[in-house]
Parts: C-alpha cells; sequence; structure tokens
C-alpha cells in the first residue's frame, strides 16, 4: 500500500492535492457477509471501514444499516483499515490472526482503496464468493467518517474507487493524511466535503454532532452531489448502538422508546429514530449511484443566531432537521444532549417519556396516537426520510408504545 504526501495547502475547503509516496507491504483482515441465497443480491456492495476507538473493531454502520442490508440483499464489507484494529486481533486470538501486518495508519487509506479494487477484480480469494458486484460504496461513522472525509478530499480524486460515500455522526474535521514516521500532514480543524467531488455523498448526523463535535461550524449547502441529513431526536450514541445486532427488522418492540440505560450512565440514554433514518440513507445514496436520482433536501436543525444552541417546541424537542414521528407525535422528549456518566455517556443523549396524563390530553386515546403517528410516517416516508417497511414497523410500535401507559 501506498502512504500519501500533500502537493498543496488542506484548506477547509476540501480542494486538497495527494499523490502517493512511500509504500509497504501489508496484510489486513476484512469480514464479508453476503445473501445465503446469491439470486437475493441487490448487486451493491458497502464497504464500511470499522472503527476502533474503544481499542478494537466496531462496526457502527452495519449496527445502523443491517436490517435494510438484510431485507433488500446488499453485500457488507468490514475493513480493519487502521493498525488499532488489527494489533488488537493479534494480541487476542494469535493462532488465527497472528499473520497480519499493518505498516502503519498513513497507510489505511490506501488499504481502504484495495479492498474495492479487490472486490471489482477479484485475483486469489474471491471476497464475493463469485457475486458481481454493480455498485461499491463506502461508509463510516464518527471516527471512520473523518477518515472517510480525509479520503474523499485527498484519494478518491486519484482512483475513484468508491461509487458513493455515506458518512454518519462525522466531527468537523478529518484526519491527518499521513503520521509519524511517514512525514506527517494535518488537516485543518474545520473541514468540508470538496464540492468538485464526482461521487454522490451523504452525511446523516444526529443531535449531539451539532455543537459537541462542532459540526455547526462545516455545514454546507447541498449540491448536486452533497446532501446532509441532521435527525431531530437522535444521539451519538444511542440504545440501538448496544442492542441493534438482535433486531432482526420484523420485531416492533425495538421501535418503541424507552427509557433504558445500558451504558451506566446517569440519565435514560437516546432511543431517537437514528438508525431508520440511516436505512433511508443507504436506500437514498445507491438511487442517487444507480439511477442518478438524488435524495430530499433536509433543513438543519434550527439553531440560535450565535450558532451556540437548539431551538426546541414547547416540549423540548429540538425544532428542524429530519422529522419524524418520534417528534412530531412524540412519546417522549429525545435530545442528543444532557447526559453524564462514565466512558462515552456524554455522547449518549437522553430520553424522558411522556406521561400517561400529557399523552391523554394530546392524542385522546390509542387510535388517536397511532393516528398521529401514521400521519407523521406518511409525510416522513414521502419525503424520502422513512422507508416503507420501517414505517410499518414503527406503526406497530405505536400500539405498543400506547400499551406501556396503562390507560
Amino acid at each position: 500500500a501506498n502512504a500519501f504526501v500533500n502537493l498543496n495547502e488542506f484548506l477547509p475547503d476540501g480542494f486538497w492535492e495527494a499523490q502517493p509516496a512511500e509504500t509497504a507491504d501489508y496484510k489486513t483482515r476484512i469480514v464479508t457477509l453476503r445473501p445465503v441465497d446469491s439470486n437475493k443480491f441487490n448487486g451493491v456492495v458497502l464497504v464500511e471501514w470499522l472503527s476502533d476507538v474503544v481499542g478494537f473493531d466496531l462496526a457502527p454502520s452495519w449496527v445502523s444499516g443491517h436490517t435494510l442490508m438484510l431485507r433488500e440483499g446488499y453485500v457488507w464489507v468490514g475493513v480493519s483499515a487502521r493498525s488499532v484494529g488489527v494489533m488488537d486481533l493479534t494480541a487476542k486470538n494469535p493462532e488465527r490472526y497472528g499473520s497480519l501486518d499493518h505498516p502503519g495508519n498513513s497507510f489505511s487509506y490506501d488499504i481502504f482503496s484495495q479492498v474495492s479494487e479487490a472486490i471489482r477484480n477479484p485475483s486469489g480469494v474471491d471476497i464475493l464468493g463469485g457475486l458481481n458486484a454493480q455498485i461499491v460504496m463506502a461508509t463510516g461513522q464518527a471516527l471512520p467518517s473523518r477518515y472517510i472525509v480525509t479520503y474523499v478530499n485527498a484519494v478518491h480524486p486519484l482512483y475513484n474507487s468508491y461509487d458513493g460515500y455515506l458518512l454518519g455522526r462525522r466531527n468537523a474535521n478529518g484526519m491527518p493524511l499521513a503520521v509519524p514516521p511517514q512525514e506527517p500532514v494535518e488537516t485543518p480543524d474545520v473541514t468540508k466535503i470538496r464540492t468538485d467531488l464526482n461521487a454522490p455523498l451523504i452525511t446523516v448526523q444526529s443531535e449531539t454532532e451539532i455543537f459537541l463535535r462542532d459540526f455547526v461550524t462545516v455545514r454546507q449547502e447541498d449540491t448536486d452531489r452533497l446532501r446532509s441529513w441532521e435527525v431531530a431526536g437522535t444521539s451519538h450514541v444511542d440504545f440501538y448502538s448496544a442492542f441493534g445486532l438482535f433486531d432482526d427488522g420484523t420485531d416492533p418492540s425495538f421501535a418503541v422508546v424507552n427509557e433504558e440505560d445500558p451504558y451506566g450512565c446517569d440519565l435514560p440514554v437516546n432511543q431517537g429514530p437514528f438508525s431508520w433514518v440511516f436505512n433511508a440513507a443507504i436506500d437514498a445514496l445507491t438511487k442517487w449511484v444507480r439511477n442518478g436520482l438524488g435524495p430530499s433536501n433536509a433543513e438543519y436543525l434550527a439553531v440560535s443566531d450565535d450558532n451556540r444552541h437548539f431551538l426546541y417546541d414547547e416540549l423540548g424537542n429540538v425544532i428542524g432537521g429530519v422529522r419524524t414521528p418520534y417528534v412530531d407525535s412524540p412519546a417522549a422528549v429525545l435530545s442528543g444532549e444532557g447526559q453524564s456518566g462514565p466512558g462515552l455517556c456524554f455522547l449518549s443523549g437522553t430520553t424522558k417519556l411522556l406521561d400517561s396524563t400529557f399523552m391523554a390530553s394530546k392524542y385522546t386515546d390509542k387510535a388517536g396516537y397511532v393516528q398521529a403517528v401514521s400521519d407523521a410516517l406518511e409525510e416522513a416516508v414521502n419525503e424520502g426520510f422513512l422507508l416503507s417497511a420501517d414505517a410499518q414497523r414503527i406503526k406497530a410500535a405505536a400500539s405498543l408504545q400506547w400499551d406501556k401507559l396503562g390507560i
């Protein structure tokens, strides 16, 4: 793989120029999940830059979007692109992974490119097991999204390895293009996506990133290749992050809002609709790449004139952004802020259920609440921010939500 050097100053506009430099041998690990029935493959491969922010590889995009990928026949490929994840594998399971060899994070970008090449033009091991990839898209959430920001600005123009990009929960900045022992190539604290990108890119943000991760400083207008969706009532880490992998896509209880805390935080963590909107973003990006049909534009989450805090409705839910029944026909106040406690609790947001007295006064009865949710679902589906299959499950969850009130 190659490391890279910069040919111009890396400014916040993302119009960066780089070229290959030092090379190094490597061996890394990828994970491939593909349909058991090859006839159900939809031709799309979603390649995720795995997150090693906690010291080992995690797959937040798979967790968020796996129900859509399973339902629609995607192939998912997870890449141990960075050295931390590889070192964790070799330490924990040397018998299986002892031969892995990562030369350092300066080479991560080209490793990520070469996975796409191996998918499109297999040699030796066929990653897809005989399937033919029509579209190869890249995704990353949280820390990996910052690497992909740098990737699309500096490396994508060299190779055009991916047909589209889906970023989630990103910070205001990218990551360095090169780090020691290579000559460091730093990136700005404020980094936008270059507007001449020739592949479509969607960014899906929770409330948490807007201020706690300074995303408000890099908001940019949609273009014919860029979309940004800021989802009301969501957080950087949420309940689904911990338990979403148990969701097979059929049980409506996963769409019910509860006051729970799996992380040892001081308050119940966020149970907002991030995963359902992320499903819609995968679908929208696929259609954008395949048919050239750009997804809906979304309003920004509403903020004060000084860009320092959100604007809220009378209940305490943020105004604006991507709207869903979770905030337009609410059973709870959902926030991406206000949490405290150990570890990543500060990123986990909060949930406060509305009491039965309020729910009865607002919706009258179960039928009234289900109808309000149905109306909000219809609007969200029509705007492309929710998929019909997920909307059906959210509607079924509304009945369960009301039953929890005991009235």
